[in-house]
């Protein structure tokens, strides 16, 4: 059974956006104002997303009881993202971004608030399902990026992506920084401290959803959605749309590679940030230290991305995602070289883990965009994005695993030159590119 809009119902968003349809201006303001809109939910779901981050695995050690397990945490939380992602992702292609977004943002805040129940109980096996329903925050904090570029045009698409990342950084800062506090607060009110930064985390989750149901109006998918309509009826035949669009829709290419980059990016990244964390603790690091280099990791991730933007749409989606390889390999390295009690060379592998990050994420994300059109796009960027999660719930459960066999140094050389992978994938896209050009010149 289809779960495309109907013709019936497309004609009504139609009728009822034609001011919008015809208005360039009108379009212009409505996409200021979805990106301001999504500024504030981030801000919000930055410090929801760095609570799990943060403490995540530190919880889950004093409640296993064991270090081999530390990785289960993040492996599941990026588990639940993967199935939130797909949820929230047709979910916002049936109904629009408002609605899909604010439900993934309030199942994450109720699976903060399990967490925080689990911790009280001591129940393992009630923090595991907790840890899964957080994992649909995380999920609506990346795919809120895309929220951003529906109305976008192509040469701003990356520049959207990254004011809707560089927001999320206000509160991912904020979020490691008050591991203490909340640890204190937690403990003043009868909860284990380290469970404090999930009560955080469920009240900023929770907010953030309550931004996208209030303020997302008009939906800006719906809006994209209804001025493709409109061009189709005006371009006429199908094969005539086909035409019109030409490399700028479905492209197969441009979404494997842009997937690829994702997925790469994001086990490198998880894998080595899971068990910095633990390795810290197990040196003699205190939890201000551990919050300290997290949010510095964080910080990186989202920060530079309005710079990241820039360069993704003026010197190409490629040649950021071959940067984004070797700044990776070069965190891996540093991480694995730096002696347990360097703050200064942790902070700057975890630095760099997190800009290496960023441009892989925004030069993926501006690929999936421009290989995709409105009528698909949420759903297929929803099941993209499971695979980017289920890819960082692998490199999280074997983080620990890898450790406790061999060692952290060994985690993150791996990671480091798995990174290296990017570079023949970026050729292929390229050399793939130059082929289908010639075609198309010669045809």
């Amino acid at each position: 059974m289809s779960h495309e809009p109907d013709e019936l119902t497309l004609e009504k968003q139609t009728s009822s956006l034609r001011c919008l349809i015809d208005s360039p201006e009108q379009r212009r303001r409505l996409y200021k104002r979805t990106l301001m809109t999504v500024v504030l939910s981030q801000i919000f779901g930055g410090a929801g997303l760095a609570a799990g981050v943060t403490v995540g695995a530190l919880l889950a050690q004093d409640m296993l009881g064991t270090e081999s397990f530390a990785g289960i945490p993040s492996a599941l939380l990026t588990l639940g993202s993967a199935v939130a992602a797909l949820l929230v992702g047709r979910l916002s292609q049936r109904a629009g971004r408002r609605i899909g977004l604010a439900a993934g943002f309030f199942a994450g805040g109720i699976g903060a608030v399990g967490v925080v129940l689990a911790a009280v109980a001591h129940s393992v096996p009630l923090l595991f399902l907790s840890l899964l329903i957080y994992g649909a925050g995380t999920a609506t904090n990346l795919q809120a990026r895309y929220a951003g570029t529906d109305l976008a045009l192509p040469n701003q698409r990356a520049t959207a992506v990254s004011t809707a990342m560089v927001s999320t950084t206000f509160g991912a800062v904020a979020g490691p920084n008050l591991v203490e506090v909340m640890g204190g607060f937690a403990t003043s009110i009868g909860v284990p401290a380290l469970a404090g930064p999930f009560i955080l985390g469920a009240a900023a989750f929770l907010l953030a959803g309550l931004v996208f149901l209030l303020f997302l109006r008009p939906d800006p998918l719906l809006v994209a959605n209804a001025i493709a309509k409109a061009q189709k009826s005006e371009l006429g035949s199908q094969s005539d749309v086909r035409t019109s669009m030409g490399k700028a829709g479905i492209n197969g290419r441009g979404i494997i590679v842009g997937a690829t980059v994702m997925i790469l990016t994001q086990i490198v990244m998880v894998a080595i940030m899971t068990m910095t964390p633990v390795h810290m603790k197990h040196h003699g690091h205190g939890l201000s230290e551990v919050g300290l280099v997290i949010s510095i990791h964080i910080c990186a991730m989202y920060l530079p991305s309005l710079l990241t933007g820039v360069l993704v749409d003026k010197i190409g989606r490629t040649a950021m995602s071959f940067a984004s390889g070797a700044i990776l390999l070069l965190a891996g390295l540093t991480a694995a070289l730096a002696p347990a009690d360097s703050m200064f060379l942790l902070v700057t592998a975890l630095a760099l883990l997190g800009l290496g990050w960023n441009f892989g994420l925004i030069s993926g994300t501006a690929l999936i965009v421009d290989a995709t059109d409105p009528t698909t796009r949420a759903k297929t960027q929803g099941s993209i994005d499971v695979l980017v999660a289920l890819a960082g719930a692998s490199g999280g459960a074997l983080s620990g695993m890898v450790v406790a066999s061999s060692s952290y140094a060994t985690l993150s050389l791996a990671g480091g030159f798995l990174a290296l992978l990017l570079i023949p994938v970026g050729i292929w896209y390229q050399s793939s590119k130059k082929v289908a050009k010639s075609e198309s010149m010669s045809a």
